[in-house]
C-alpha cells in the first residue's frame, strides 16, 4: 500500500483548530499532511497535524498516537475532571464537551504555555456550556491539592511515552487529590512492563492484578477489551523499555 492509498485519520472526538505560534521556548507548528502510527491503530495520514515542540522535541500533537493514548480517559470522563499538564488543551476541551462532565480543572506550571493559550484561544472554540466548565490554574502537579471532590485525575506531564518511576509519581499526585479514578498517560505500557517483570501474562487477569498492585484506582482495566489494547500497545511502543531483569514476552 502506498502513502496516497492510506486512510486519513478520523475521530469523532473534538479536535480544535490550531495555528502556528511561538512563546518562549515553545513552538506550535502545523504540518499539511503526515503519516503517523496510532497508539493501537494502523498508520494513517493526518491532515493539518498540529505539534507543540520545545527544543526540537514534540511534546504533544494531534496525531492518532496522542489522541488514542488519552481517549479512554476522555470517553469515560465524568463529574469533576482534573488534568495535570495543559499541553495543547485537546484533552481538556474534549472532556468539557461530554455531558457527564461538570467541571474541568487544568493545572499547568509553565508560564510560557499559559501565555501561549491566552492567544491560542482553544477553549473559545467550544460552545458556551462546555467552555464554562473549564478552569486553568498555574501550579505544580506534585504539589497541587484538591479543594473539591475529583472524579477523574488525568496526568500528562511527561515527554517520553515510557519513563521509570512514573507509577510512583502518579501516586504522589493522587495522594494530594484522592480522585475516584485515575487515567495517566502511558499507563498501558506501565501495566504491561510491570506484568512482564512479575512473569504474568498480559491477559485480563494479569492486567487486573497489575493494576491492583499499583495501588491506584485506574480507569481502564474493567473495560472488556482493555487487556487486548495493553498487549497491542506494548508490542508497538515498548521498544526495549521493559523493567530491568525482565524477559520480554514478545
Amino acid at each position: 500500500m502506498t502513502a496516497p492509498d492510506l486512510p486519513f485519520f478520523q475521530t469523532d472526538l473534538f479536535v480544535p483548530v490550531y495555528r502556528p505560534m511561538r512563546r518562549g521556548a515553545w513552538d506550535l507548528r502545523i504540518v499539511e499532511a503526515v503519516l503517523c502510527p496510532g497508539y493501537w491503530s494502523p498508520p494513517s495520514l493526518v491532515r493539518g497535524m498540529a505539534a507543540l515542540m520545545r527544543g526540537g522535541k514534540t511534546w504533544m500533537s494531534t496525531t492518532p498516537l496522542e489522541i488514542e493514548s488519552q481517549e479512554i480517559g476522555v470517553r469515560h470522563a465524568r463529574g469533576h475532571v482534573l488534568i495535570f499538564g495543559l499541553g495543547m488543551g485537546w484533552a481538556a476541551a474534549a472532556c468539557a464537551l461530554r455531558p457527564e462532565v461538570t467541571a474541568v480543572t487544568v493545572v499547568e506550571r509553565d508560564e510560557d504555555v499559559l501565555d501561549l493559550h491566552r492567544d491560542l484561544a482553544v477553549f473559545a472554540q467550544l460552545p458556551d456550556h462546555a467552555r464554562d466548565k473549564v478552569r486553568i490554574e498555574h501550579g505544580d502537579a506534585y504539589a497541587w491539592t484538591a479543594r473539591a471532590r475529583v472524579d477523574l485525575l488525568m496526568p500528562d506531564i511527561w515527554l517520553p511515552l515510557v519513563s521509570d518511576g512514573r507509577v510512583e509519581e502518579v501516586r504522589r499526585m493522587q495522594a494530594n487529590v484522592r480522585a475516584d479514578a485515575v487515567y495517566f498517560w502511558g499507563q498501558e505500557l506501565e501495566i504491561a512492563r510491570h506484568a512482564a517483570a512479575a512473569r504474568r501474562d498480559i491477559d485480563p487477569r494479569g492486567v487486573s492484578d497489575m493494576a491492583e498492585a499499583m495501588e491506584l484506582p485506574l480507569l481502564g482495566p474493567v473495560l472488556p477489551d482493555y487487556a487486548r489494547r495493553v498487549e497491542a500497545v506494548a508490542r508497538r511502543w515498548m521498544r526495549g523499555r521493559w523493567l530491568p531483569g525482565t524477559v520480554p514476552p514478545f
